[in-house]
């Protein structure tokens, strides 16, 4: 194992296609400990709704970057990058094999190919005119001026993501330089391999709904009540993703409970098409799996054997 170049493991995929259960099998077999590469498990409080791994899979194999701060706190790429490179070399320094695993791709490819972060620190008078707009006109509005300025980010993003639009805006208005253009190689991690996880697109929209009838068996509405009774607004940041959003409604009266689940529903699948924007079955730099096949983890392991 090189001490520049330690090799790492990716794990990546659309939501819900079971990039947990593998990175876990693989962790115990191997040697490895799992760093979180989703920007919502990061959050404290929101455990069901992101289906951050267990305390009885943590068990199974160290985690990290779990459970870093409140749902009111700005989790940004550099502070992933930071953080996720301290992890990568005291996993390391142990001898153990890092095993990077999440669905944000923005994380997964800015880590494995070593992207420029922007220096633009965060601008409140820019923010605060850019959120009246939104309230003013609609967040549709903002995402228009983002597309126009740079459609390849704005692809990436959720239109209703207000707070990630205007981020790619206030970096534009910062740097002078699109988001997309900070895309350049630095330190690339070249010992490194990337294994996706997929499913045909049906079955794992039926693995996304079984998967939220789930979180709604295991508590997600209690969990969404307790978050807003201390004090955080759903709906809002980080809690904009799909549950907390919609079950918001839910309890402010705007939607029936079943239609809360159904939107929970239909926003998860549009997220994992989002997902595939970053991860595209095309791209040579993955080495896909079928997420039903039952020898997957096997065939993850000789993958990683090729690169150990």
């Amino acid at each position: 194992m090189s001490e520049v170049d330690p090799p790492i493991l990716f794990i990546i995929g659309p939501t819900a296609v079971g990039k947990t259960d593998l990175a876990i099998s693989l962790a115990r077999e191997l040697g490895g400990e799992i760093i979180n590469a989703d920007s919502r498990q990061v959050y404290l409080h929101m455990d069901i709704g992101t289906a951050k791994p267990t305390p009885e899979e943590r068990i199974q194999a160290p985690h990290h970057l779990l459970d870093l701060m409140p749902p009111d706190r700005s989790f940004d790429l550099g502070s992933f990058l930071s953080l996720a490179g301290e992890s990568i070399r005291e996993i390391t320094g142990r001898g153990n094999l890092p095993i990077v695993v999440g669905g944000t791709g923005q994380y997964i490819w800015a880590l494995q190919e070593g992207w420029e972060v922007p220096e633009a620190p965060p601008d409140s008078d820019f923010r605060e005119a850019k959120q009246q707009s939104a309230a003013q006109d609609g967040n549709d509005s903002l995402y228009r001026e983002l597309q126009r300025i740079d459609p390849q980010r704005a692809a990436e993003l959720d239109s209703r993501n207000l707070r990630r639009i205007i981020r790619a805006l206030e970096i534009f208005y910062v740097t002078g330089r699109t988001p997309s253009s900070f895309r350049k190689r630095k330190v690339r991690i070249e010992c490194s391999l990337v294994i996706g996880l997929t499913l045909e697109r049906s079955a794992l929209y039926r693995r996304i709904d079984d998967r939220v009838d789930h979180m709604m068996e295991s508590g997600l509405l209690d969990e969404t009540q307790r978050i807003a009774e201390m004090g955080y607004e759903l709906g809002q940041g980080p809690l904009a993703c799909p549950g907390y959003r919609e079950l918001g409604q839910h309890i402010n009266g705007e939607l029936s409970l079943a239609e809360a689940v159904q939107r929970t529903k239909f926003q998860t699948h549009r997220l994992a098409r989002r997902q595939y924007t970053w991860f595209k079955l095309d791209d040579r730099r993955i080495s896909w799996l079928d997420a039903n096949s039952p020898s997957s983890v096997a065939q993850a392991k000789e993958l990683v054997g090729r690169l150990q």
